[in-house]
């Protein structure tokens, strides 16, 4: 699944709100910290502040701050203000398979969306802020792990 930009300006954003929640942050800052327009990330945060996931702060000092539940807020609900995610079974088989090959296909590939749709419904936004500071830590290793063997693979715990 490829996530359109505003989906991952949103989840970026989302995640720096969940790392200081009281404090209120302006678009600017983290347009410069992802290297993105303020204006167009502007747009993003209010429709965030629409849902009630954000709140916009007035005033000297003000930004938007967030409000939301970060360990039941997943990932998932993020991704789903942004994304059009009709039914991908339905719209395989709208496509006429003339053969065997493209109907195995069509049925691997629903597969697929549908493990990830439940893999983005399983993560919190409090478990990937865990799995953000163990990457920060040096706890997952990017490449090989002692001796050249492969990392071992860390698993998610949702809360």
């Amino acid at each position: 699944m490829r996530l359109q930009k505003n989906t991952s300006l949103a989840l970026y954003s989302v995640l720096e709100f969940v790392r200081t929640p009281q404090r209120p942050i302006v678009a600017a800052e983290i347009a410069d910290k992802y290297g993105v327009s303020a204006h167009h990330l502007a747009k993003v945060l209010a429709e965030l502040a629409r849902s009630g996931i954000l709140a916009s702060v007035r005033g000297a000092g003000g930004g938007y701050r967030f409000t939301g539940n970060a360990k039941r807020l997943t990932l998932m609900d993020v991704i789903q203000m942004f994304e059009d995610f009709g039914d991908p079974a339905a719209q395989r088989a709208a496509v006429e398979t003339h053969t065997p090959v493209e109907s195995a296909l069509n049925a691997v590939l629903s597969e697929i969306d549908a493990n990830t749709k439940a893999t983005f419904k399983s993560i919190t936004l409090t478990t990937m802020m865990r799995l953000i500071d163990r990457q920060q830590a040096g706890a997952a290793p990017a490449s090989a792990g002692p001796g050249g063997a492969p990392p071992k693979r860390q698993a998610l715990r949702p809360d």
